[in-house]
């Protein structure tokens, strides 16, 4: 899936691209034929840069509700003859989740699509999901003889059956069918069942990588062989090391640390610094400034996880170093840092905005540093974050920021926020968002009632109408 093109901010399309609040609101006053054509190229072209855990389905299932929408692009879509082609779940997934909110939300039509797609369509396992948390018995027991038809019934189709119940997300239809009346159902499905446990068990029992008795040296060839085969081992390698190792292998370690191989030295940086060695320090700067790139990123990475006092005081110490340590060190600063260190954590969250835009990954760490230390100053650096980053998630981050360190937060961005995408986002603005606007409380209202609003946003919502509630 390449990385999808987003539109600028300030259009509508960028906006819902975005999940954004306002895009919503901008849409609810828009011509209406063109709110649903930006919704609709939206869902169908998916605008997540991290599909999997950025949320927008309910997002724009409430809005295909709020503007009557039609279902008949997503149709087509679902239909089209490149389902066949490509089978990356990223190409139908939004569509399939939205139609799933959509029928929880009474829209026939909705259930219907998916209904015929998990019959036909080549993402039907996602859309079995969706049907097995909305659709009744008796639509489910339906699809059972279409979707075992996909599978032969020589030992290759056995097998794949079976992965296939064992890897299922929802396991409500394949339980149904294996008490179904019909024998042609029941049986190959309690055999596949049966076979997909028996194949977890086998997993189990047949472990790879390292086992009780290895050396320290096996473990650095270990990860050395992943590191030949373009698999970054470090990380397991060293617990591995925390299994093996004794105080008499520490030299050993130390020595890896210094001028070992890509594998071992990663391994061995991440290992003492995750066992506090007095050496670490030292030995993640020398790495930092002699190591190709992927012992430097393991380096600055191993030096993130440190904890104490020394660290701390490191990191104020290469805050203004112009590489991947000094980075770290304003990262490790908004984490762990104190009113003190402020200003090098302001710096470096505008040296991250200016050279690497508004998303940057570094940006996560230093948004909450920012709301953690109650920077103001980083107000106009944090809304610029908010409007321009595409990731949903980063600007929930920022909101949170904002709510700390912005006053004009709860009159401005958290109103818009109430309809953001992230359900994180939306308790945030439920907390904080200033009621004196007719829309916040409409909004709370309709939030407390919506059945598949989530449980943390409505007890946010209820404690602005409770005995106790603040005013504002």
């Amino acid at each position: 899936m390449f990385d999808p093109v987003i539109a600028p901010s300030g259009t509508l399309l960028g906006l819902l691209q975005r999940g954004r609040g306002d895009g919503t609101l901008h849409a609810l006053t828009a011509p209406r034929a063109e709110a649903l054509a930006a919704l609709n190229h939206c869902v169908l072209s998916d605008p997540r840069h991290d599909w999997q855990v950025e949320n927008r389905s309910l997002y724009y299932a409430r809005l295909y509700l709020d503007l009557s929408g039609e279902l008949d692009e997503i149709e087509t879509h679902l239909f089209a003859v490149e389902d066949v082609f490509d089978t990356e779940e990223s190409r139908t997934g939004l569509a399939l989740a939205v139609l799933g909110h959509l029928a929880s939300y009474g829209r026939r039509d909705a259930l219907a699509l998916l209904r015929r797609y998990a019959a036909t369509g080549t993402n039907w396992a996602w859309a079995l999901d969706e049907l097995a948390l909305r659709d009744d018995d008796a639509g489910l027991r339906a699809l059972a003889a279409p979707v075992l038809a996909r599978f032969a019934t020589d030992t290759a189709g056995e097998a794949e059956l079976a992965a296939a119940v064992r890897d299922a997300f929802e396991p409500r239809p394949w339980r149904l069918w294996a008490e179904d009346p019909r024998p042609s159902v029941a049986t190959r499905v309690r055999a596949a069942q049966e076979a997909g446990c028996f194949d977890r068990w086998q997993r189990q029992m047949r472990p790879t990588g390292p086992r009780p008795g290895w050396s320290v040296r096996a473990v650095f060839d270990w990860a050395q062989q992943g590191v030949d085969r373009g698999a970054a081992l470090h990380v397991p390698a060293a617990r591995c090391l925390s299994a093996v190792a004794g105080p008499e292998d520490r030299p050993e370690i130390v020595q890896a640390a210094k001028d070992g191989t890509e594998g071992a030295r990663c391994t061995a940086l991440r290992y003492l610094a995750d066992s506090d060695d007095p050496d670490a320090l030292d030995l993640i700067e020398a790495a930092v400034s002699s190591g190709p790139a992927p012992v430097v990123e393991a380096a600055a990475d191993a030096f993130e996880r440190m904890r104490g006092d020394t660290v701390v005081d490191r990191a104020r110490g290469w805050a203004r170093r112009p590489d991947a340590l000094g980075a770290a060190a304003g990262r490790v600063l908004a984490c762990r840092g104190g009113a003190q260190d402020s200003e090098p954590v302001l710096a470096a969250l505008r040296e991250a905005v200016r050279g690497e835009g508004p998303d940057a990954p570094t940006l996560w760490t230093l948004v909450d540093g920012a709301g953690r230390l109650g920077i103001a100053c980083a107000a106009p650096v944090l809304r610029h974050v908010y409007r321009e980053t595409a990731s949903s998630h980063l600007r929930g981050r920022t909101a949170r920021a904002l709510a700390a360190t912005d006053p004009s937060f709860p009159s401005g961005f958290a109103v818009e926020c109430l309809w953001d995408c992230e359900e994180t986002t939306r308790e945030i603005a439920a907390r904080h968002a200033e009621t004196g606007d007719n829309r916040v409380v409409e909004r709370l209202r309709r939030l407390a009632a919506d059945p598949a609003e989530e449980d943390e946003v409505q007890t946010a919502v209820r404690s602005r109408f409770g005995p106790d509630a603040p005013t504002g």
